[in-house]
């Protein structure tokens, strides 16, 4: 991964996370040189990338498409009332860049797909899915298996959030906890927007850690929130011998 150097202004404003026992301008300078894929930049993923951009990653690719609806702002931070019936993602762009002008963005307004899925992943050292509906989820886990890149999972059910990391030849995959689209899964589905918060910080620390070598990501374990209790499970994941994405064949 290209580690470029950093200028006074970068470090300035990584200054207090550089103190990380470990972190040090090594690990700024690969995530500076770094750029991750994130599947939708609603609650959950744009929480994702407004810690990374805040984080000084280097260039965010990201997927999503359509309109704000009213109903998307308990949730969408980087959205505003002004944006409604305009594209997400220039809302999007402009909110981003407002905190971290010198955030490199590739916007895509479209959602993932069996058709785009592989040349995004190509843009990108990590992935992140975000996304609502198994087809676009399972088609970004195809994706990134095949070009051997990692992904951290992301996902929110009313007060739920989950979150685990793939690591094509390390783990199993997606398609190993679900090995076919739920017929009975729609696109919209309870959530409180803190929820999707949380869960979208915990995934950009993820990318994080992915990033710089640091910490132990999720690996083989999903962390699973209920955030009404309160009670948090780390519960193994095996890779399914007859999976046709990531098992032997």
């Amino acid at each position: 991964m290209n580690a470029p150097e950093l200028t006074a202004e970068e470090r300035a404003t990584y200054e207090w996370q550089m103190w990380l026992p470990g972190f040090g301008e090594a690990a700024q300078r690969k995530l500076k040189g770094a750029s991750v894929l994130i599947s939708r930049v609603g609650g959950l993923g744009g929480s994702v990338a407004y810690q990374l951009a805040a984080a000084g990653v280097g260039r965010l690719v990201l997927a999503h498409a359509g309109h704000l609806r009213r109903s998307d702002l308990n949730r969408q931070l980087l959205q505003t009332h002004d944006g409604l019936g305009l594209l997400r993602m220039d809302s999007i762009v402009r909110r981003l860049h407002e905190l971290n002008p010198r955030l490199e963005i590739t916007a895509v307004p479209e959602n993932v797909s069996e058709a785009n899925a592989a040349s995004l992943v190509a843009q990108a050292d990590v992935v992140v899915d975000a996304a609502p509906l198994f087809e676009e989820r399972l088609a970004l886990n195809r994706a990134a298996f095949a070009a051997r890149k990692p992904m951290v999972e992301c996902a929110v059910y009313a007060f739920e959030a989950q979150i685990t990391t793939f690591i094509p030849g390390r783990t199993g995959c997606l398609q190993c906890l679900v090995p076919a689209v739920p017929p009975d899964w729609k696109r919209q589905f309870p959530v409180l927007g803190a929820v999707s918060g949380t869960a979208g910080c915990l995934g950009a620390v993820e990318v994080v850690k992915l990033l710089t070598g640091l910490g132990r990501p999720l690996a083989g374990t999903r962390l699973v929130m209920d955030l009404g209790t309160m009670e948090f499970r780390r519960l193994k994941t095996a890779r399914r011998a007859d999976c046709p994405v990531c098992g032997p064949g």
